[in-house]
């Protein structure tokens, strides 16, 4: 499961690469660890009821906090909640997933993954893996308008390299291409469905983590 991932570009680094625009985000680069507030890329209403208007509504880059809280009933410490989605056809998910205006883009410019654990020591090595055709890629996500408005990453099967490295799934990573962020920011559920796929393993490089 994604733990940690990297931005290291600032908001208005973040605005030009899916053209939209920054408004008062903070974000001058870092870690994103869980509970914690990251830059996501939203197009929507989000709070004004009715049908949606056939216009695009601008991008915005806005903070969310990365973990939505659980369903009621579920034992919650107030601190991370749900971080991933596994399963998108949840009753928990689909409702948010099916309403383009709850889907997000959020960016990102490497991803740690925990390695296999080192036989003789028990210890697990931390891998930093990025993009080789696109330096701030869009991981898929889902926001939640809970008391702080929250988001989820969404994951899929592992490519060769995640595996490679003894993970079995990995995030959603969108491909470069403008059409890619329209679609899942946009379009009617069944075509931004199939973008849940995992990415080519063959543009997965290693990248710097500190």
């Amino acid at each position: 499961m994604t733990v940690l991932f990297r931005l290291d570009a600032m908001a208005a680094d973040v605005a030009v690469r899916f053209a939209t625009r920054a408004g008062d985000d903070p974000w001058a680069g870092g870690h994103v660890a869980p509970g914690s507030f990251a830059p996501v890329v939203t197009s929507g209403r989000e709070f004004v009821a009715g049908p949606r208007p056939a216009s695009e509504p601008p991008r915005r880059v806005v903070p969310r906090l990365w973990g939505v809280p659980p369903p009621p009933g579920v034992p919650h410490d107030g601190r991370s909640g749900v971080l991933t989605v596994r399963n998108p056809d949840s009753p928990f998910w689909i409702g948010n997933l099916r309403n383009s205006e709850f889907r997000c883009l959020v960016p990102a410019t490497s991803i740690m993954a925990w390695g296999r654990a080192d036989p003789a020591s028990g210890r697990r090595r931390q891998h930093w893996l990025g993009c080789g055709d696109q330096t701030i890629f869009a991981l898929a996500g889902v926001w939640v308008n809970s008391e702080v408005p929250a988001f989820a990453l969404l994951t899929c099967p592992a490519n060769a390299a995640w595996k490679a490295i003894g993970q079995e799934r990995m995030p959603v990573i969108l491909p470069p291409h403008e059409g890619a962020a329209h679609i899942w920011l946009r379009a009617e559920w069944r075509r931004a469905e199939s973008l849940i796929a995992p990415y080519p393993s063959s543009m997965i490089r290693e990248a710097g983590g500190r």
